[in-house]
């Protein structure tokens, strides 16, 4: 259960999408709409008038657009979780959505229902991967995406191991510290570690770093079908 409200931002250039999306989000849980804009620009502009959640964010806008937004956003090290909803969808462009910053991945066309469930995803655990991303990543990402860390698996602890190995398995740091005895402050700190020592930016980007390495298997990852 959400005890608290979910900031989410919208950016998407046509209008009565973003009003049916708003209307819906809004009576269908805890969120708040609390920013909408028509394009990347804009909305980086008034981005820090509203601290969010999750940012709902298109690709192609004509006003700036949404590869536009991730780049500026990484730079600002803001830790707004970026679900990209667009009818630009391709698989294989999963592997450059989270090396730009993505959290999630979605065409346009998923359900309203499922998207609600992703959010709450993203929110929960940092990332959502489907079943057909995983194969993605599985195939090609382990082959194709240049390597993200400047240590070797070695250098990490033990700890660290521990902790990014529930990470793949979506636990929320409440989760990670019950599972391993420790407080939710220290499994921050591990995973701060880990993404200074991996390179990463985000929780995706470990997930993607684990089965690089092989830190975990493939087939160990928790996935949602929902």
């Amino acid at each position: 259960m959400e005890h608290s409200t979910i900031k989410i931002g919208i950016v998407d250039d046509d209008l009565l999408f973003v009003q049916l999306l708003k209307n819906y989000i809004e009576n269908n849980g805890n969120y708040q709409i609390a920013l909408t804009s028509t394009g990347g620009n804009q909305f980086l502009t008034e981005q820090d008038s509203a601290a969010l959640d999750i940012l709902i964010l298109d690709l192609r806008m004509t006003n700036g657009d949404g590869l536009e937004v991730m780049a500026e956003l990484s730079k600002r090290e803001t830790e707004t979780k970026i679900i990209v909803l667009s009818s630009f969808y391709r698989r294989s462009f999963m592997g450059q959505m989270l090396k730009m910053g993505a959290h999630a991945f979605l065409p346009k066309e998923i359900e309203l229902e499922e998207l609600l469930a992703v959010i709450k995803t993203v929110h929960h655990t940092g990332h959502y991967f489907s079943n057909d991303q995983i194969d993605v990543m599985r195939t090609q990402l382990s082959n194709k995406l240049p390597e993200f860390h400047a240590f070797s698996r070695n250098e990490l602890t033990e700890r660290e191991i521990d902790v990014l190995r529930l990470v793949c398995q979506q636990l929320s740091t409440k989760e990670i510290a019950d599972s391993l005895f420790i407080s939710p402050k220290t499994v921050e700190t591990h995973k701060t570690n880990l993404m200074i020592k991996t390179g990463v930016k985000n929780m995706a980007g470990l997930v993607i770093y684990a089965v690089q390495n092989k830190v975990i298997d493939p087939d160990e990852i928790v996935l949602f079908d929902k």
